[in-house]
């Protein structure tokens, strides 16, 4: 398995003055570009390589198992063999690996409880 770079951060901000603070931070201060938007529920923003950097609000449910820390994306070759790979080594994943077009990702609890994920490009069948 090689991890070629960071692909995905995400951030989950269940307060919402705090929500509206760190979309700001992103967009007004850092000027990444908005690539999707949701009030009190999301922003999404893609930075000059291309890598998303996501923000959950208050209203997100699906994320809720980030809790307070970012869930840092490791660009991977193949998200299946990696996780194959850390699931023999005993590293727990939430839920199925996802899948969206060339698309595959998966999200699992590091050592230290924060939440991570392998992204790659799906392989055909």
């Amino acid at each position: 398995m090689t991890v070629h770079g960071l692909a995905f951060l995400g951030v989950r901000v269940s307060d919402p003055d705090r929500f509206v603070a760190t979309v700001r931070l992103y967009r007004d201060l850092l000027g990444l570009p908005v690539i999707a938007e949701e009030a009190d529920r999301f922003s999404w923003f893609r930075l000059g390589d291309g890598t998303q950097v996501h923000v959950y609000g208050p209203l997100d449910e699906d994320h809720v198992a980030f809790g307070e820390s970012p869930c840092v994306g490791f660009r991977v070759d193949d998200a299946d063999e990696a996780r194959a790979r850390l699931q023999t080594a005993g590293i727990e994943f939430l839920w199925e690996t996802q899948r969206d077009g060339a698309v595959a990702w998966a999200h699992f609890r590091g050592p230290d409880g924060a939440v991570y994920e392998l992204l790659s490009a799906n392989r055909e069948p």
